[in-house]
């Protein structure tokens, strides 16, 4: 009788544990009124049947998911609002079929967005790159970048790249996969920047308070993943970044700390270009929240 019951009680705590088709990572594009933006999510288990998750919108950083309930294919959660001014929650609806979603979403103001997905690559590499020759993104001009999202306020003047005030983002022509990256950055009091890499995480440049680290603040990838150390040297200092990516994988070096060492990103941060992660991507930086300065952007490609 006791074995019956232990093999009950195995099985029984077995199916509670099996995964939900809807668990895993989510690379979603949204339809708005503007054309097509990403978003992203992620279900989990958490203990016997509970799954949880996070969201990445259009904008902000990644949110906690406290619930996301799942029957009979279609899944549904809301979440608090963020950066919105309404104080009506996020609502996130839809279905799975096989490897694909398609749902809505309900803004805090009440507006609906249809939305589509598949599952996001694992991006995990075989062997270890080799690297390729340096490549200099910045010389006497704008020469291999182009302004998007907004009015170009960028400028080169004596090897500086200026952003003059908020206006449009700076991305490269060429594209990226696997890469190390230099840069070095100079915001002013209260400055905030970012360079995305590959175009959708973005590695946070910001003039934060302190004095902990945080992960919105300088050096996180954000929203994510949060340095282990806080290194800001205050506004109106040159910083150097020293970024190397491989798949998922970041390290990230802040004039010669190593504050991200080896950490998986999730997904897509807020403000990405978009969510296809398996593609190749440019560098962005980030201007539409007003001056910054870089200069020595130099970048180490995967052959």
């Amino acid at each position: 009788m006791l074995i019956r019951v232990m093999l009950a009680a195995a099985v029984s705590l077995a199916v509670a544990s099996a995964p939900a088709p809807i668990e895993g990572r989510w690379d979603l594009i949204v339809d708005t009124p503007e054309g097509p933006r990403p978003s992203w999510f992620e279900v989990r288990h958490s203990g016997f049947s509970t799954l949880v998750g996070q969201f990445v919108g259009i904008v902000g950083s990644a949110r906690p998911v406290a619930r996301v309930q799942w029957e009979n294919g279609s899944f549904r959660f809301s979440i608090p609002p963020q950066w919105e001014r309404e104080a009506k929650d996020w609502t996130v609806e839809g279905r799975l079929n096989g490897e694909t979603l398609a749902g809505t979403m309900t803004r805090p103001d009440g507006g609906t967005m249809r939305f589509t997905g598949k599952r996001a690559p694992t991006l995990r590499r075989a062997a270890a790159p080799v690297w390729g020759a340096p490549v200099k993104l910045l010389n006497t001009d704008l020469t291999g970048w182009r302004a998007i999202q907004g009015e170009n306020q960028w400028r080169v003047t004596n090897g500086v790249l200026q952003n003059m005030k908020g206006g449009g983002n700076l991305v490269t022509e060429r594209t990226f996969t696997d890469f190390k990256l230099h840069a070095e950055v100079r915001f002013p009091k209260a400055g905030n920047s970012g360079v995305y890499l590959r175009g959708r995480y973005e590695v946070q440049v910001e003039d934060s308070p302190g004095p902990e680290p945080a992960v919105d603040g300088l050096a996180a990838v954000y929203g994510f993943i949060t340095p282990n150390q806080f290194v800001n040297r205050g506004p109106d200092t040159w910083h150097s970044y020293d970024v190397t990516l491989v798949g998922r994988t970041v390290t990230v070096v802040v004039d010669g700390k190593t504050v991200i060492s080896l950490q998986e990103i999730p997904g897509p941060t807020g403000g990405a270009l978009d969510s296809n992660e398996g593609a190749p991507g440019p560098i962005m930086l980030q201007g539409d929240h007003g001056p910054v300065e870089y200069r020595n952007i130099v970048i180490t490609p995967a052959k």
